[in-house]
């Protein structure tokens, strides 16, 4: 029986000596073996940590910063508009306080003309037209404010040197609002030549010629104003840079002050058809004509009474421009006054003013 019991023990270890050995290797080699990284369990790491709070602060402060920022840039907003509606009120308050001594001006000179028959406004030019009768002689007044230089201009007849033309047919020609007659002229040669210097589109038109005598000469500058007066050098008459402008005689009021009428011009003729330019001391131009029915003295005004008259409006410059037959006045397509001749007159030069 022990024979048999040996057999067993033998034949069983046998069978499991494989199985123990694998089993003593496997212990062996699990002493050894290293969990690999990617295997291990992940333990966040303190500096990483703070990294992420600072991170978060960071971004906190910033959006204090942001709420703060677009307050400020609505309360700076609202005061910019605040101030910006404070500034047009105080701008369009002074443009009215800037305006307002201009307009009682207006009101005092257009006053001593009574009430205008008829107006013409546009961005360039405003123009008022008053009937006068004082009593000894019938005229028209045409008050004139220019907004742009460019709305008066003068014009030679036929625009040619010796040409000559109705101011009707210059008005109509050109385009323009309004026309008067301009300048003295001579005829020679079946031409009309206008009078002593004459400058037109910046340009003498043949050299200047000192003043003499009774003569002076009348135009615009460059800026819009109405210059004039006698000039003894070209230098003087070029200082006030002259676009355009005519001559004639006499001068009748100068710096707010009348001029002595010579004795030949208050004679003859005695009364005539008169065109008259002037300005007030805001630059406004102030045109009469007054109405006469022949050129023998008889009928019209006398230079005297025009003077008079001027000088009681406030005029401060007056110039007496080419009369008698040549009296010409044309507003809006028509003649305003009656031409002495019974139709108006060719003349040299025109003073154009355009809408």
């Amino acid at each position: 029986m022990n024979r048999n019991v040996k057999r067993i023990n033998r034949f069983f270890m046998l069978a499991t000596a494989p199985f123990i050995g694998l089993l003593l290797v496997m212990l062996l080699q699990s002493k050894s073996m290293t969990v690999p990284l990617h295997l291990q369990a992940y333990t966040p790491s303190a500096s990483l940590d703070a990294q992420s709070g600072e991170i978060l602060h960071t971004l906190d402060k910033a959006e204090t910063i942001a709420v703060q920022t677009s307050a400020s840039i609505e309360k700076t907003t609202r005061l910019y508009n605040k101030t910006t509606t404070a500034m047009s009120s105080i701008v369009k308050a002074a443009s009215i306080q800037a305006a307002r001594p201009e307009q009682i001006y207006n009101r005092r000179i257009t006053s001593k003309l009574g009430a205008a028959s008829e107006r013409v406004n546009s961005d360039k030019i405003h123009i008022e037209l008053y009937r006068l009768n004082p009593g000894t002689y019938k005229a028209y007044a045409m008050k004139i404010k220019l907004k742009d230089p460019h709305a008066m201009k003068m014009t030679l007849g036929k625009d040619a040197y010796g040409g000559a033309e109705t101011t009707l047919t210059a008005v109509q020609r050109y385009g323009a609002i309004a026309g008067i007659n301009a300048g003295g002229f001579a005829d020679a040669g079946g031409k009309r030549y206008p009078l002593s210097t004459t400058v037109l589109n910046g340009q003498y038109l043949n050299g200047f010629e000192a003043t003499f005598k009774d003569l002076f000469f009348v135009g615009l500058n460059r800026s819009g104003k109405l210059i004039g007066g006698k000039f003894t050098s070209q230098a003087k008459l070029d200082a006030l840079r002259p676009s355009f402008g005519a001559s004639f005689v006499p001068v009748l009021i100068q710096n707010g002050k009348k001029t002595p009428i010579p004795a030949k011009w208050q004679k003859t003729p005695l009364r005539a058809p008169r065109t008259v330019i002037g300005k007030y001391k805001d630059d406004q131009i102030i045109i009469m004509t007054a109405d006469g029915y022949n050129e023998n003295g008889s009928s019209g005004a006398t230079l005297q009474e025009l003077q008079d008259k001027m000088y009681k409006m406030g005029v401060i410059d007056a110039y007496n421009l080419d009369g008698g037959g040549s009296t010409s006045l044309i507003l809006n397509g028509r003649v305003v006054n009656r031409p002495s001749d019974g139709n108006l007159r060719p003349v040299a030069t025109n003073f154009l003013f355009f809408k």
